[in-house]
C-alpha cells in the first residue's frame, strides 16, 4: 500500500545520498569516511514507536563521543585516541582505526529529539530515538451512512 505524503525533493536527495553511501560502504567495507579518518559501524532497528541505533565504538571514552539531533537526522562524531606505550618497539601491524570521525544518519520519518536517550556500555553506544507523534500511524473510524 502506498502512502500519500507531500513531496520533498530535499528529503529524496538525502535518502539517495544515504543509499549511495551505504552502497559504497558495503561494497568495499571501508571504515573510512570523507568526514573523518574512519567511520564507526552502526545497526539501526525500527520499532512501532522508535528507531534504535547501535554504534560500535570500542576503546572510546564517553566524553569523546558527541551526538547532535534534528527532527530527521542524527549526527555522531568524536575522536578515538591511541598512544603507543613504547616508541622504541616495532609496530608490525596496525589495523585499529583512530582519529576523528563523523557519521550522519537520515531517518525516513520524523523523530522527537527531546525524548531521545543514549547509553554507552562495553564499547557499544545505544541511542533510542522515539518517533514524532506526527510520524506514528493513526487509525480513523469510517462512518457508515
Amino acid at each position: 500500500m502506498r502512502e500519500i505524503a507531500r513531496w520533498d525533493p530535499f528529503r529524496e536527495m538525502a535518502e539517495l545520498s544515504e543509499r549511495l553511501n551505504r552502497f559504497f560502504e558495503e561494497r568495499w567495507m571501508r571504515p573510512w569516511s570523507e568526514e573523518g579518518v574512519w567511520s564507526p559501524l552502526v545497526d539501526i532497528e525500527e520499532t512501532k514507536d522508535a528507531y534504535i541505533l547501535r554504534a560500535e565504538l570500542p576503546g572510546m571514552d564517553k566524553k569523546d563521543i558527541k551526538l547532535s539531533l534534528t527532527e530527521r537526522t542524527l549526527s555522531l562524531s568524536g575522536e578515538r585516541r591511541w598512544e603507543r606505550k613504547d616508541e622504541s618497539s616495532t609496530l608490525h601491524r596496525s589495523e585499529i582505526f583512530c582519529g576523528k570521525f563523523q557519521r550522519t544518519i537520515t531517518f525516513p520519518t520524523e523523530i522527537d529529539p527531546q525524548k531521545a536517550t543514549a547509553t554507552y556500555e562495553k564499547g557499544i553506544l545505544t541511542v533510542e530515538l522515539p518517533k514524532s507523534e506526527r510520524a506514528k500511524p493513526r487509525e480513523i473510524e469510517i462512518e457508515v451512512k
